[in-house]
């Protein structure tokens, strides 16, 4: 068999495996999509939805990671290859726990519907409404960045990922003048707190797989640097 048959199939495998991280990344940006409008509408019925979804995610990553472990052993890559292998491992993993994010959102969700939590008691419901319109907006622009392998769309992740932090802190700073002022919130102010982190959660694998994509395009490990540094980096 001729190298360049053997790199034809190389490149479709690497192809295909790359196809199906990207498929398992709607899945679960849909799943917090999902878990969120559950939440507005405090649905139990659609939370119960999510976390049907949280099995079919967690076999997505098995999957995948069977198949990546049988490639690198067959093909033994290196270079670019064997780092956008690597990046894929690391991608799927961050997309399970954004998933589990989901889940853990989804169940919160029930349990204030079981306790009987009405959605009109005063809550800042529109405040992790907007946290969690930036956490999806991130998970969507790092997937968009690793599909493409696109460097400057995954340093915009890096650049916004403050925003949400900023929003978080300023969400349960007033969750807790809510408890202050109205004791019959606490309970479920509490909660919504595990909710508000969840979010922020995604935001940070968003982050995460942002720093994937710099890592396969350029080669570079830029974890635990300030966005300016990691610009700096890869410049």
């Amino acid at each position: 068999m001729s190298d360049k048959h053997l790199s034809t199939q190389f490149d479709a495998e690497l192809s295909g495996i790359s196809a199906r991280v990207l498929e398992m990344g709607g899945v679960v940006e849909s799943q917090v999509s999902q878990a969120l409008e559950a939440l507005g509408a405090f649905s139990a019925e659609q939370a119960s939805g999510v976390l049907e979804v949280e099995e079919r995610v967690n076999q997505m990553e098995v999957e995948i990671d069977r198949d990546l472990s049988t490639i690198i052993a067959r093909r033994q890559p290196t270079a670019r290859d064997l780092r956008l292998l690597i990046a894929v491992s690391k991608t799927i993993a961050n997309l399970e726990r954004v998933g589990d994010e989901a889940a853990r959102i989804a169940r919160t969700v029930q349990r204030l519907v079981n306790a009987g939590v009405s959605s009109r008691l005063r809550l800042p419901m529109g405040d992790l409404a907007y946290e969690a319109e930036l956490a999806i907006a991130q998970l969507r622009k790092a997937l968009d960045a690793f599909a493409r392998l696109d460097v400057e769309k995954a340093l915009e992740v890096l650049r916004r990922d403050d925003e949400i932090d900023k929003e978080f802190d300023g969400l349960l700073r007033k969750l807790i003048t809510y408890m202050m002022e109205d004791p019959r919130t606490i309970s479920s102010s509490i909660d919504l707190v595990f909710v508000a982190k969840a979010i922020e959660r995604v935001g940070d694998h968003a982050k995460n797989l942002a720093e994937v994509t710099i890592y396969v395009v350029k080669g570079t490990d830029v974890r635990h640097n300030t966005p300016d540094a990691v610009e700096s980096m890869v410049r």
